[in-house]
Protein backbone atom coordinates (compact mmCIF):
# COMPACT_ATOMS: atom_id res chain seq x y z
CA UNK A 1 0.00 0.00 0.00
CA UNK A 2 1.82 3.15 -1.30
CA UNK A 3 0.26 6.81 -0.37
CA UNK A 4 -1.70 6.97 -3.18
CA UNK A 5 -5.24 5.37 -3.64
CA UNK A 6 -5.80 1.50 -4.54
CA UNK A 7 -6.82 1.90 -7.93
CA UNK A 8 -9.08 -0.97 -7.57
CA UNK A 9 -11.81 0.12 -5.64
CA UNK A 10 -12.85 -3.60 -5.06
CA UNK A 11 -9.71 -5.20 -4.19
CA UNK A 12 -9.49 -6.33 -0.32
CA UNK A 13 -6.61 -8.59 0.80
CA UNK A 14 -7.47 -11.80 1.97
CA UNK A 15 -6.00 -13.75 5.02
CA UNK A 16 -3.09 -14.94 2.69
CA UNK A 17 0.91 -13.55 3.00
CA UNK A 18 0.64 -13.62 -1.46
CA UNK A 19 -2.54 -11.66 -1.16
CA UNK A 20 -1.61 -9.13 1.00
CA UNK A 21 2.18 -8.86 -0.72
CA UNK A 22 0.85 -8.41 -3.94
CA UNK A 23 -0.42 -4.58 -2.77
CA UNK A 24 1.05 -3.37 0.47
CA UNK A 25 4.21 -1.74 0.46
CA UNK A 26 5.39 0.39 3.66
CA UNK A 27 3.96 4.31 3.00
CA UNK A 28 6.41 6.61 2.32
CA UNK A 29 4.78 8.86 5.52
CA UNK A 30 6.32 6.31 7.46
CA UNK A 31 9.27 6.66 5.80
CA UNK A 32 9.75 9.93 5.74
CA UNK A 33 8.89 10.45 9.55
CA UNK A 34 11.68 9.51 10.92
CA UNK A 35 10.59 10.29 14.93
CA UNK A 36 7.91 9.39 17.19
CA UNK A 37 6.78 9.01 20.79
CA UNK A 38 5.35 6.90 22.44
CA UNK A 39 3.00 7.41 25.05
CA UNK A 40 3.59 4.27 27.88
CA UNK A 41 0.54 5.61 30.17
CA UNK A 42 -1.71 3.84 32.64
CA UNK A 43 -2.78 2.56 36.49
CA UNK A 44 0.82 1.60 36.76
CA UNK A 45 2.03 4.91 36.91
CA UNK A 46 0.39 5.72 40.47
CA UNK A 47 2.79 4.35 42.86
CA UNK A 48 5.50 5.87 40.77
CA UNK A 49 8.26 3.26 41.95
CA UNK A 50 9.53 -0.01 40.78
CA UNK A 51 8.84 -0.14 36.95
CA UNK A 52 5.80 -0.70 34.51
CA UNK A 53 5.55 -3.66 35.65
CA UNK A 54 4.53 -3.35 39.33
CA UNK A 55 1.17 -5.07 38.82
CA UNK A 56 2.82 -8.29 38.77
CA UNK A 57 6.24 -8.02 40.84
CA UNK A 58 3.38 -6.97 43.85
CA UNK A 59 2.46 -10.24 43.94
CA UNK A 60 6.04 -11.87 42.82
CA UNK A 61 7.83 -13.08 46.10
CA UNK A 62 11.68 -11.51 45.11
CA UNK A 63 11.84 -8.93 42.33
CA UNK A 64 13.55 -5.88 42.90
CA UNK A 65 13.49 -3.58 39.77
CA UNK A 66 16.09 -0.06 40.43
CA UNK A 67 16.91 -2.00 43.80
CA UNK A 68 13.25 -1.46 45.46
CA UNK A 69 11.71 -4.79 46.50
CA UNK A 70 8.48 -3.73 45.25
CA UNK A 71 6.47 -6.92 46.95
CA UNK A 72 7.90 -5.67 50.65
CA UNK A 73 7.17 -2.00 49.34
CA UNK A 74 3.35 -2.77 48.71
CA UNK A 75 3.06 -4.45 52.16
CA UNK A 76 4.44 -2.04 54.01
CA UNK A 77 2.34 0.85 52.10
CA UNK A 78 -0.63 -1.23 51.23
CA UNK A 79 -0.92 -4.20 52.85
CA UNK A 80 -1.46 -8.03 51.60
CA UNK A 81 -2.30 -8.26 48.20
CA UNK A 82 -5.09 -9.69 49.65
CA UNK A 83 -6.89 -6.93 50.81
CA UNK A 84 -5.17 -4.53 48.38
CA UNK A 85 -4.90 -5.76 44.95
CA UNK A 86 -3.74 -3.63 41.57
CA UNK A 87 -7.10 -3.10 40.57
CA UNK A 88 -7.33 -1.12 43.98
CA UNK A 89 -4.95 1.62 42.71
CA UNK A 90 -7.49 2.00 39.67
CA UNK A 91 -9.65 4.98 41.83
CA UNK A 92 -6.29 6.91 41.95
CA UNK A 93 -5.03 7.15 38.49
CA UNK A 94 -7.72 10.15 37.99
CA UNK A 95 -5.42 11.98 35.29
CA UNK A 96 -6.65 15.60 36.67
CA UNK A 97 -4.75 17.37 35.52
CA UNK A 98 -4.36 16.27 32.52
CA UNK A 99 -4.17 18.69 29.15
CA UNK A 100 -4.05 17.10 25.70
CA UNK A 101 -3.51 20.20 24.28
CA UNK A 102 -0.34 20.64 26.26
CA UNK A 103 0.79 17.45 25.75
CA UNK A 104 0.63 18.03 21.81
CA UNK A 105 2.13 21.68 21.99
CA UNK A 106 5.41 19.58 23.58
CA UNK A 107 5.03 17.01 20.91
CA UNK A 108 5.20 19.43 18.04
CA UNK A 109 8.46 21.13 19.89
CA UNK A 110 10.11 17.96 19.92
CA UNK A 111 10.06 17.21 16.15
CA UNK A 112 7.97 13.86 16.55
CA UNK A 113 5.67 13.37 13.41
CA UNK A 114 3.86 10.46 15.24
CA UNK A 115 2.20 9.25 18.12
CA UNK A 116 1.74 5.94 19.60
CA UNK A 117 -0.38 6.18 22.95
CA UNK A 118 -0.53 2.53 24.71
CA UNK A 119 -4.22 1.40 24.36
CA UNK A 120 -3.95 -1.58 26.68
CA UNK A 121 -1.01 -2.90 28.72
CA UNK A 122 -0.25 -6.42 30.30
CA UNK A 123 -2.04 -5.60 33.07
CA UNK A 124 -5.69 -5.63 30.80
CA UNK A 125 -6.28 -1.86 31.55
CA UNK A 126 -7.88 -0.28 28.69
CA UNK A 127 -6.85 3.17 27.87
CA UNK A 128 -10.04 4.07 25.89
CA UNK A 129 -13.73 3.50 25.90
CA UNK A 130 -13.42 -0.08 25.45
CA UNK A 131 -16.58 -1.92 24.61
CA UNK A 132 -15.30 -5.31 25.89
CA UNK A 133 -14.18 -4.64 29.66
CA UNK A 134 -15.12 -2.82 32.53
CA UNK A 135 -11.97 -1.60 33.06
CA UNK A 136 -11.16 0.99 31.19
CA UNK A 137 -10.81 4.99 31.81
CA UNK A 138 -14.27 6.08 31.09
CA UNK A 139 -15.59 3.43 33.79
CA UNK A 140 -13.01 3.81 36.64
CA UNK A 141 -9.68 6.18 37.02
CA UNK A 142 -10.00 8.72 34.74
CA UNK A 143 -13.67 8.87 34.81
CA UNK A 144 -13.37 9.71 30.25
CA UNK A 145 -11.89 8.90 27.18
CA UNK A 146 -8.33 10.55 27.51
CA UNK A 147 -7.83 8.66 24.37
CA UNK A 148 -9.99 10.16 21.90
CA UNK A 149 -9.02 13.33 23.71
CA UNK A 150 -5.67 12.93 22.89
CA UNK A 151 -6.03 11.14 18.96
CA UNK A 152 -8.11 14.44 18.37
CA UNK A 153 -5.72 16.74 19.43
CA UNK A 154 -3.09 14.91 17.63
CA UNK A 155 -5.04 15.07 14.24
CA UNK A 156 -5.85 18.21 14.42
CA UNK A 157 -2.15 19.28 14.36
CA UNK A 158 -1.79 16.69 11.58
CA UNK A 159 0.03 14.02 13.54
CA UNK A 160 -0.38 10.55 12.39
CA UNK A 161 -1.65 8.67 15.45
CA UNK A 162 -0.96 4.46 16.30
CA UNK A 163 -2.16 2.39 18.92
CA UNK A 164 -0.32 -0.13 20.85
CA UNK A 165 -1.65 -3.33 22.08
CA UNK A 166 0.00 -5.37 24.86
CA UNK A 167 -2.70 -7.70 25.61
CA UNK A 168 -1.80 -10.83 24.47
CA UNK A 169 0.24 -11.47 27.69
CA UNK A 170 -2.33 -10.70 29.98
CA UNK A 171 -3.50 -14.31 30.94
CA UNK A 172 -0.25 -15.37 31.92
CA UNK A 173 1.02 -11.23 33.51
CA UNK A 174 -0.45 -11.61 37.23
CA UNK A 175 0.87 -14.59 39.46
CA UNK A 176 -1.02 -16.93 41.37
CA UNK A 177 0.49 -19.02 43.04
CA UNK A 178 -0.97 -17.89 46.25
CA UNK A 179 -4.71 -18.89 46.83
CA UNK A 180 -5.68 -15.89 48.49
CA UNK A 181 -4.60 -13.28 46.27
CA UNK A 182 -7.15 -11.58 44.58
CA UNK A 183 -5.32 -12.39 41.28
CA UNK A 184 -7.37 -15.96 41.89
CA UNK A 185 -11.01 -14.72 42.45
CA UNK A 186 -13.22 -15.39 39.97
CA UNK A 187 -14.82 -12.33 39.98
CA UNK A 188 -11.86 -10.30 38.64
CA UNK A 189 -10.96 -12.90 36.02
CA UNK A 190 -11.86 -10.34 33.77
CA UNK A 191 -8.94 -8.01 34.77
CA UNK A 192 -6.33 -10.68 35.67
CA UNK A 193 -6.97 -13.26 33.53
CA UNK A 194 -8.05 -17.38 34.53
CA UNK A 195 -5.03 -18.84 36.13
CA UNK A 196 -2.89 -20.90 33.61
CA UNK A 197 0.87 -21.88 33.30
CA UNK A 198 3.06 -19.51 31.45
CA UNK A 199 3.70 -21.75 28.24
CA UNK A 200 0.23 -22.96 27.68
CA UNK A 201 -1.13 -21.33 24.58
CA UNK A 202 -4.19 -19.24 24.81
CA UNK A 203 -7.49 -20.65 24.75
CA UNK A 204 -9.85 -20.01 21.92
CA UNK A 205 -12.06 -18.10 24.70
CA UNK A 206 -8.90 -16.22 24.99
CA UNK A 207 -8.52 -15.54 20.83
CA UNK A 208 -11.33 -14.30 20.47
CA UNK A 209 -11.50 -12.02 23.47
CA UNK A 210 -8.52 -11.01 22.05
CA UNK A 211 -10.04 -10.05 19.15
CA UNK A 212 -13.06 -8.33 19.91
CA UNK A 213 -10.76 -5.64 22.09
CA UNK A 214 -8.53 -5.01 19.42
CA UNK A 215 -10.73 -4.55 16.91
CA UNK A 216 -12.64 -2.50 18.98
CA UNK A 217 -9.47 -0.22 19.42
CA UNK A 218 -9.10 -0.39 15.14
CA UNK A 219 -12.75 0.14 14.48
CA UNK A 220 -12.87 3.53 17.01
CA UNK A 221 -10.08 5.06 16.61
CA UNK A 222 -8.67 4.40 13.08
CA UNK A 223 -5.27 4.35 13.92
CA UNK A 224 -2.39 4.88 11.25
CA UNK A 225 -0.29 2.60 13.48
CA UNK A 226 -1.42 -0.91 15.00
CA UNK A 227 1.45 -1.82 17.11
CA UNK A 228 1.67 -5.09 19.27
CA UNK A 229 4.01 -5.83 22.03
CA UNK A 230 5.49 -9.74 22.58
CA UNK A 231 3.09 -11.71 23.06
CA UNK A 232 1.30 -11.71 19.99
CA UNK A 233 4.48 -14.05 18.33
CA UNK A 234 3.94 -16.60 21.11
CA UNK A 235 2.85 -20.06 20.18
CA UNK A 236 -0.49 -20.67 19.52
CA UNK A 237 -1.58 -17.04 18.28
CA UNK A 238 -0.68 -18.14 14.69
CA UNK A 239 -4.51 -18.42 13.82
CA UNK A 240 -4.72 -14.61 14.16
CA UNK A 241 -1.81 -13.83 12.15
CA UNK A 242 -2.96 -13.53 8.86
CA UNK A 243 -6.37 -12.48 10.00
CA UNK A 244 -5.37 -9.62 11.75
CA UNK A 245 -2.87 -8.38 9.05
CA UNK A 246 -5.60 -8.81 6.62
CA UNK A 247 -8.03 -7.26 8.59
CA UNK A 248 -6.70 -4.15 9.73
CA UNK A 249 -4.71 -3.58 6.13
CA UNK A 250 -8.59 -3.37 4.55
CA UNK A 251 -9.61 -1.16 7.11
CA UNK A 252 -7.01 0.65 5.65
CA UNK A 253 -8.18 0.66 2.00
CA UNK A 254 -11.82 1.70 3.96
CA UNK A 255 -10.35 4.58 5.23
CA UNK A 256 -8.53 5.51 2.33
CA UNK A 257 -5.16 5.81 3.79
CA UNK A 258 -2.03 3.90 4.00
CA UNK A 259 -1.62 2.42 7.59
CA UNK A 260 1.63 0.73 9.26
CA UNK A 261 1.55 -2.88 11.43
CA UNK A 262 4.11 -3.26 13.71
CA UNK A 263 5.21 -6.57 15.73
CA UNK A 264 8.01 -7.47 17.39
CA UNK A 265 9.22 -11.23 15.51
CA UNK A 266 10.49 -11.98 18.89
CA UNK A 267 11.07 -15.54 18.24
CA UNK A 268 9.97 -16.73 14.90
CA UNK A 269 8.90 -15.42 12.06
CA UNK A 270 5.03 -14.49 13.13
CA UNK A 271 4.92 -12.03 10.27
CA UNK A 272 7.42 -11.84 7.33
CA UNK A 273 9.02 -8.81 7.45
CA UNK A 274 8.37 -7.54 4.05
CA UNK A 275 4.77 -7.17 4.95
CA UNK A 276 4.85 -5.26 8.82
CA UNK A 277 7.41 -2.80 10.10
CA UNK A 278 9.39 -5.20 12.48
CA UNK A 279 9.93 -3.18 16.03
CA UNK A 280 12.57 -4.00 17.86
CA UNK A 281 12.73 -2.94 21.79
CA UNK A 282 15.47 -1.57 23.25
CA UNK A 283 17.80 -2.35 20.68
CA UNK A 284 18.99 -1.94 17.38
CA UNK A 285 19.95 -3.57 14.13
CA UNK A 286 23.55 -4.06 13.59
CA UNK A 287 23.57 -3.30 10.01
CA UNK A 288 21.27 -1.40 7.40
CA UNK A 289 17.71 -3.57 6.44
CA UNK A 290 16.40 -3.21 2.91
CA UNK A 291 13.19 -2.91 4.94
CA UNK A 292 11.85 -0.08 7.48
CA UNK A 293 12.09 -1.21 11.15
CA UNK A 294 11.50 0.56 14.45
CA UNK A 295 13.41 0.77 17.42
CA UNK A 296 10.99 1.75 20.50
CA UNK A 297 12.74 2.46 23.67
CA UNK A 298 12.45 4.44 26.53
CA UNK A 299 13.88 8.03 27.89
CA UNK A 300 14.74 6.07 31.18
CA UNK A 301 16.68 2.71 31.89
CA UNK A 302 14.15 1.60 34.37
CA UNK A 303 10.67 1.88 33.67
CA UNK A 304 8.41 2.65 31.28
CA UNK A 305 5.88 4.40 32.59
CA UNK A 306 6.88 6.70 35.60
CA UNK A 307 8.63 6.49 38.42
CA UNK A 308 10.59 8.92 40.83
CA UNK A 309 13.71 6.73 41.21
CA UNK A 310 14.19 6.37 37.27
CA UNK A 311 17.83 6.80 35.51
CA UNK A 312 17.57 8.94 32.79
CA UNK A 313 19.22 8.23 29.74
CA UNK A 314 21.41 11.35 28.58
CA UNK A 315 19.92 13.32 25.34
CA UNK A 316 22.95 13.13 23.75
CA UNK A 317 23.09 9.18 23.49
CA UNK A 318 19.34 9.57 22.17
CA UNK A 319 20.66 11.41 19.71
CA UNK A 320 23.44 9.42 18.30
CA UNK A 321 21.27 6.07 18.65
CA UNK A 322 18.67 8.25 16.79
CA UNK A 323 21.01 9.02 13.75
CA UNK A 324 22.63 4.97 14.15
CA UNK A 325 18.74 4.09 13.16
CA UNK A 326 17.62 6.18 10.61
CA UNK A 327 21.12 5.61 8.60
CA UNK A 328 19.98 1.98 8.79
CA UNK A 329 16.64 2.32 7.50
CA UNK A 330 14.91 2.77 10.72
CA UNK A 331 12.84 5.12 13.18
CA UNK A 332 12.99 5.65 16.47
CA UNK A 333 9.62 5.47 18.64
CA UNK A 334 10.86 7.14 21.94
CA UNK A 335 8.92 6.08 25.14
CA UNK A 336 8.13 8.60 27.80
CA UNK A 337 5.98 7.85 31.01
CA UNK A 338 2.99 10.60 31.97
CA UNK A 339 2.40 10.78 35.86
CA UNK A 340 -0.80 9.22 37.19
CA UNK A 341 -2.40 12.94 37.48
CA UNK A 342 -1.98 13.43 33.48
CA UNK A 343 1.35 15.66 33.57
CA UNK A 344 4.32 15.00 31.89
CA UNK A 345 7.71 15.15 34.63
CA UNK A 346 10.36 17.96 33.24
CA UNK A 347 13.33 15.38 33.06
CA UNK A 348 11.09 13.74 30.40
CA UNK A 349 9.80 17.25 28.62
CA UNK A 350 13.69 18.24 28.52
CA UNK A 351 14.44 15.27 26.46
CA UNK A 352 12.11 15.73 23.58
CA UNK A 353 12.76 19.56 23.68
CA UNK A 354 16.06 18.54 23.30
CA UNK A 355 15.10 16.27 20.38
CA UNK A 356 13.36 19.36 18.94
CA UNK A 357 15.99 21.48 19.54
CA UNK A 358 18.65 19.07 17.45
CA UNK A 359 16.20 18.41 14.57
CA UNK A 360 15.94 22.50 14.28
CA UNK A 361 19.36 22.18 12.93
CA UNK A 362 19.60 18.61 11.04
CA UNK A 363 15.96 17.90 10.20
CA UNK A 364 17.16 18.26 6.72
CA UNK A 365 19.22 15.53 6.52
CA UNK A 366 17.03 13.37 8.71
CA UNK A 367 12.95 13.72 7.70
CA UNK A 368 12.36 12.09 4.25
CA UNK A 369 15.80 10.85 3.82
CA UNK A 370 16.65 7.09 2.59
CA UNK A 371 19.67 4.76 3.56
CA UNK A 372 22.82 5.04 1.44
CA UNK A 373 25.53 2.87 -0.33
CA UNK A 374 26.62 2.29 3.21
CA UNK A 375 25.17 2.91 6.54
CA UNK A 376 28.08 4.41 7.74
CA UNK A 377 31.55 3.73 9.26
CA UNK A 378 33.61 3.60 12.62
CA UNK A 379 34.73 1.41 15.05
CA UNK A 380 31.45 1.09 17.54
CA UNK A 381 28.89 -1.76 16.92
CA UNK A 382 25.48 -2.29 18.50
CA UNK A 383 23.38 -5.14 18.39
CA UNK A 384 25.72 -7.90 18.19
CA UNK A 385 25.62 -8.88 22.17
CA UNK A 386 24.07 -12.16 23.55
CA UNK A 387 20.94 -11.40 26.24
CA UNK A 388 21.38 -13.80 29.26
CA UNK A 389 18.46 -15.94 29.44
CA UNK A 390 16.51 -14.68 26.56
CA UNK A 391 16.29 -16.46 23.42
CA UNK A 392 15.44 -13.57 20.86
CA UNK A 393 15.40 -13.59 16.80
CA UNK A 394 16.24 -9.88 16.56
CA UNK A 395 18.38 -7.67 18.92
CA UNK A 396 15.63 -6.50 21.45
CA UNK A 397 17.00 -5.83 24.98
CA UNK A 398 21.03 -5.21 23.69
CA UNK A 399 20.85 -1.84 24.42
CA UNK A 400 21.80 -2.72 27.96
CA UNK A 401 25.45 -3.59 26.47
CA UNK A 402 25.46 0.26 24.20
CA UNK A 403 28.42 2.00 24.57
CA UNK A 404 28.87 5.76 23.68
CA UNK A 405 30.47 6.47 20.32
CA UNK A 406 32.59 8.66 19.01
CA UNK A 407 34.15 11.12 16.24
CA UNK A 408 34.92 8.27 14.19
CA UNK A 409 31.37 7.25 13.96
CA UNK A 410 30.27 8.50 10.95
CA UNK A 411 26.23 7.88 9.77
CA UNK A 412 24.96 8.65 6.35
CA UNK A 413 21.36 9.59 4.89
CA UNK A 414 20.84 10.97 1.80
CA UNK A 415 18.01 12.61 -0.20
CA UNK A 416 17.17 14.57 -3.49
CA UNK A 417 21.17 13.73 -4.60
CA UNK A 418 22.89 15.32 -1.61
CA UNK A 419 24.61 13.34 0.85
CA UNK A 420 24.16 13.85 4.73
CA UNK A 421 26.98 12.65 7.15
CA UNK A 422 27.00 12.66 10.85
CA UNK A 423 29.39 12.05 13.50
CA UNK A 424 28.40 10.39 16.53
CA UNK A 425 30.97 12.64 18.74
CA UNK A 426 33.02 15.38 18.23
CA UNK A 427 36.62 15.35 17.67
CA UNK A 428 39.27 17.11 19.99
CA UNK A 429 41.32 18.48 16.99
CA UNK A 430 37.60 19.87 15.89
CA UNK A 431 38.48 18.15 12.69
CA UNK A 432 36.34 15.71 11.32
CA UNK A 433 37.62 12.83 9.15
CA UNK A 434 35.33 10.87 6.99
CA UNK A 435 36.89 7.33 5.28
CA UNK A 436 34.17 6.64 3.08
CA UNK A 437 34.55 9.41 1.05
CA UNK A 438 38.32 9.77 0.28
CA UNK A 439 39.50 9.88 -3.37
CA UNK A 440 39.08 7.03 -4.88
CA UNK A 441 36.47 5.51 -2.61
CA UNK A 442 34.14 2.32 -3.53
CA UNK A 443 31.29 4.62 -2.86
CA UNK A 444 31.07 7.62 -5.21
CA UNK A 445 33.31 8.04 -8.40
CA UNK A 446 32.21 11.91 -8.50
CA UNK A 447 34.58 14.32 -6.25
CA UNK A 448 32.98 16.05 -3.82
CA UNK A 449 31.98 19.77 -4.49
CA UNK A 450 30.75 21.20 -1.25
CA UNK A 451 30.21 20.64 2.49
CA UNK A 452 27.87 22.62 4.79
CA UNK A 453 27.67 21.87 8.50
CA UNK A 454 24.85 22.16 10.57
CA UNK A 455 26.58 21.68 13.64
CA UNK A 456 28.61 24.91 13.72
CA UNK A 457 27.81 28.52 12.61
CA UNK A 458 31.13 29.27 11.60
CA UNK A 459 32.77 28.62 8.66
CA UNK A 460 33.86 25.58 7.40
CA UNK A 461 37.37 23.89 5.76
CA UNK A 462 37.72 20.83 3.98
CA UNK A 463 39.39 18.70 1.88
CA UNK A 464 39.12 15.62 -0.02
CA UNK A 465 42.21 13.42 0.07
CA UNK A 466 43.82 9.99 -0.35
CA UNK A 467 42.77 8.87 3.25
CA UNK A 468 39.46 10.61 4.02
CA UNK A 469 37.57 13.57 3.20
CA UNK A 470 38.48 15.73 5.92
CA UNK A 471 36.79 18.78 7.70
CA UNK A 472 38.06 21.50 9.65
CA UNK A 473 36.10 23.50 11.91
CA UNK A 474 35.93 26.75 14.81
CA UNK A 475 35.75 24.41 17.55
CA UNK A 476 32.13 26.25 18.71
CA UNK A 477 29.50 22.92 18.32
CA UNK A 478 25.88 23.48 17.32
CA UNK A 479 23.90 20.41 19.33
CA UNK A 480 25.09 17.54 20.82
CA UNK A 481 24.80 13.56 19.62
CA UNK A 482 25.53 13.97 16.36
CA UNK A 483 27.05 16.54 14.00
CA UNK A 484 25.89 17.09 10.99
CA UNK A 485 27.02 17.90 7.37
CA UNK A 486 25.72 18.14 3.78
CA UNK A 487 27.57 17.10 1.17
CA UNK A 488 27.23 18.16 -2.55
CA UNK A 489 29.08 15.87 -5.66
CA UNK A 490 30.41 17.30 -9.01
CA UNK A 491 28.13 16.62 -12.04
Amino acid sequence: MSDQPVSDPSFRYEPDWDSIRSRYECPDWFRDAKFGIFVFWGPACVQAVGDDKYGAWMYTKDYAPAGLKVREYHEKHFGHPSKFGYKDFFPQFTMHDYDPQSWVSLFKESGAKYIVPVAEMHDGYAMYASKHTRWNVCDVGPKRDVMRMLVDECRKHDFKVGLSSHFALNREFFPKWDPTFDTNDPEFYDLYGKPCEKDDPPTQEFLDHWWDRTTDIVEQYEPDILWFDFGLDKPGFEPVHKKILAYYYNKGLEWNKPVVFQDKNMNFDSFPEDLIVLDIERGRLTESSPNPWQTDTAVGKVSWTYIVNENYKTSAFLISEFVDIVSKNGNLLLSIGPKADGTIGEDEARILRDFGQWLELNGEGVYGTRPWKTFGEGPTVYGTQKVPEHTFKHNHHTEYFDEDPDARDIRFTTKDGVLYAFALGWPEDNTFRIESLKIGNAYESRAVASVDAFCTAGEVKWQQTDTALVIETDGQPLGQGAFGFAIRFAE
